[in-house]
C-alpha cells in the first residue's frame, strides 16, 4: 500500500485483516501525517503520546497473530469529536470550564467503535459546546480549512472534516443538530451524513428533550466508508427511548459491496439516483 494515510477504510480494514499491513505500520503513517499537517490546521486535539499509541497498535497486531480480529475498525486510528465522552481521554467540549475533564466512561457509539477495534489517538476540535458553524474555542484554538488555511473549516465537526480531508484519519465521527456534520464536510470536500434520529443511540444523555434535536453520525472521504463507519455506530439500545430497531448490518453490506451495479446481497439493481437542485431558493 503506497500511502496508508490516504487509503480508504475499506482497503485498510481488509489489508490489516489479511496481515498485508500491520497496525503499527498504519499508526506510524498516520502519526507522520499528523505531524506534517496538524500544526497548521489544528484538527486533532488532546493527542495521546506516540509511544502509547504504537504500543496499542502492537497489541492489536498480537491479537491478529492469535487469530482474533475485532471488527472493521481493528487497528484503525480514530479521534473522537470533543463533545463525546471518551474514557480516560480528556473531553473539554471546547470550554475552559471543562478543560481538565477526563470522563470515566465512553459515549455509547464510542464504546462500539472501541469494541470494533478502533485505537483512539485523541479528539477532534469543535466550537464551545458544539454551538456554531465554525470551529474555534479558548481551549484548543482555531481549526483551519483543509484546502485553504485562511478560510473556515465549518462546524461544529470541523476538526473531523479537516482530519479526514488531509489524511490524518480515514473516517471520523461527528454530530449534527443544524448541519454540524454536513457543512464542515462540504467546506472540506468530504462526505458527512446526518442519520435519522435514533439510528445512532445517544447514551449517556443529560436530557432527552434536548438530545433529540441532534445525532451522532459518520464522516469519510466517500459514501461507502461513511456507511461502513455507520454500521459500527448504529443499532438499537434500550437505554435511549428514541433508539430505532435494527442494527448496522445493511450499512455494512453497502460499505463493503463490490463496485458493480448489482446491490450487495443480490436482487434487482436499485434505480438510478435522482437529485433535486433548487437554482433560486
Amino acid at each position: 500500500m503506497d500511502d496508508p494515510a490516504r487509503a480508504s477504510l475499506r482497503a485498510l480494514s481488509q489489508a490489516i485483516r489479511d496481515r498485508r499491513l500491520s497496525c503499527r505500520e498504519l499508526m506510524e503513517a498516520v502519526l507522520a501525517r499528523i505531524a506534517q499537517c496538524n500544526p497548521r490546521h489544528n484538527a486533532i486535539v488532546s493527542p495521546r503520546p506516540d509511544d502509547e499509541l504504537l504500543a496499542e497498535a502492537d497489541r492489536h497486531d498480537a491479537l491478529l497473530a492469535e487469530g482474533r480480529w475485532l471488527g472493521v475498525l481493528h487497528g484503525i486510528p480514530q479521534a473522537i469529536k470533543d463533545l463525546a465522552m471518551t474514557r480516560g481521554l480528556r473531553t473539554t467540549l471546547g470550554s475552559r470550564i471543562l478543560k481538565d475533564n477526563v470522563p470515566a466512561g465512553d459515549s455509547l457509539f464510542v464504546e462500539r467503535m472501541r469494541a470494533a477495534g478502533a485505537i483512539l489517538i485523541g479528539k477532534t476540535n469543535t466550537p464551545e459546546f458544539g454551538l456554531g458553524s465554525q470551529t474555534y474555542n479558548d481551549v484548543h484554538g482555531i481549526t483551519r480549512n483543509a484546502h485553504d488555511a485562511s478560510l473556515t473549516a465549518g462546524g461544529s465537526s470541523g476538526g473531523a472534516a479537516v482530519a479526514i480531508a488531509l489524511g490524518m484519519l480515514p473516517v471520523a465521527d461527528g454530530s449534527d443538530m443544524m448541519g454540524s456534520l454536513r457543512n464542515p464536510a462540504a467546506f472540506n470536500r468530504v462526505v458527512g451524513l446526518r442519520p435519522s434520529r435514533g439510528r445512532v443511540p445517544v447514551w449517556p444523555a443529560i436530557d432527552q428533550f434536548f438530545a433529540q434535536l441532534g445525532t451522532a453520525g459518520p464522516m469519510a472521504r466517500d459514501a461507502r466508508d461513511c456507511a461502513l463507519l455507520l454500521s459500527v455506530q448504529a443499532g438499537y439500545d434500550a437505554r435511549d427511548p428514541l433508539s430505532l430497531d435494527g442494527d448496522g448490518e445493511a450499512f455494512s453490506r453497502f460499505g463493503l459491496a463490490a463496485d458493480t451495479a448489482e446491490p450487495a446481497g443480490g436482487g434487482p439493481a436499485a434505480p438510478a439516483p435522482r437529485v433535486a437542485w433548487l437554482g433560486d431558493l
